[in-house]
């Protein structure tokens, strides 16, 4: 967390509305306080829930990820999703060896004509090469009747 925007610091800091952070390896699950949440967490999965003292929070296998949100939804209305994203470019070696102006790919003209782009692509042809930027993460407040997008870093 001391890595993320202050925004997501602050959300995560909050101790009112439920949060499920979901990560590479597993899903990260704070909720307001109460002597059974670790029951009420395990519900019918196999495995236990395993307390996270360094973040106060809650450590489940990614996989509980759905069920968890649709559970805290139907028990709190409400709950904070943040999750990992990278942005997607399409570019292609026809744009970075163009000559001239006119460019239609999504680099809108940022490789045209650079011989050798400086990020690292994946060329899947002549006309096509896609790219991902570094993770990034974006939260959500879901509510019952809706979400509503808080933030990204």
């Amino acid at each position: 967390m001391e890595r993320q925007d202050p925004k997501l610091r602050e959300i995560w800091s909050q101790k009112n509305i439920p949060i499920a952070y979901r990560q590479a390896r597993c899903l990260l699950v704070r909720l307001p306080y109460s002597a059974n949440n670790r029951n009420w967490l395990k519900d019918s999965h196999r495995k236990e829930p395993k307390w996270d003292a360094r973040y106060k929070c809650w450590e489940t296998p990614r996989a509980w990820f759905e069920n968890v949100v649709q559970r805290i939804l139907r028990r709190f209305g409400r709950v904070y999703v943040i999750q990992p994203f990278r942005t997607y470019q399409k570019c292609a070696p026809a744009c970075w060896n163009a000559k001239g102006f006119e460019c239609e790919c999504s680099c809108m003209g940022a490789n045209h004509g650079s011989g050798d782009p400086s990020r690292h692509w994946y060329v899947i042809s002549e006309t096509l090469a896609v790219s991902w930027d570094e993770r990034q993460y974006s939260c959500r407040l879901i509510t019952s009747s809706g979400a509503q997008e808080i933030s990204g870093s």
